[in-house]
């Protein structure tokens, strides 16, 4: 079992930034993919970014450009840089961490944290 605590989150002004993080911690032996959600109220919750094991990145169109995802192998930690944040960035915030064994996916997810931000 792997247990995700996310951090990082609060209130910020419009074109603020803010920097998530996701530590995995518990049985872990092959994390896959790390990723990013987000889910707006009264909306379905969205892919925001992804790295992969081997470094690869992919972003949501709505923040390519504005929020950097990587990742620490060592730590088993996910980051979200998040810069020119808008109000449409408000939002909680859920880390995904992907395991993968033998012919077995396991997703585990955190416990989200909150991103407003204020025009």
């Amino acid at each position: 079992q792997v247990q995700l605590v996310e951090s990082g989150g609060g209130l910020v002004q419009a074109g603020g930034s803010l920097r998530l993080s996701c530590a995995a911690s518990g049985s872990i032996f092959s994390i896959n993919v790390m990723r990013w959600y987000r889910q707006a109220p009264g909306k379905q919750r969205e892919l925001v970014a992804g790295v992969a094991s081997d470094g690869s990145t992919i972003y949501a169109d709505s923040v390519r450009g504005r929020f950097t995802i990587s990742r620490d192998n060592a730590k088993n930690t996910v980051y979200l840089q998040m810069n020119r944040l808008e109000p449409e960035d408000t939002a909680v915030y859920y880390c995904n961490v992907q395991e993968i064994l033998g012919a077995f996916i396991y997703d585990y997810w955190g416990q989200g944290t909150q991103v407003t931000v204020s025009s």
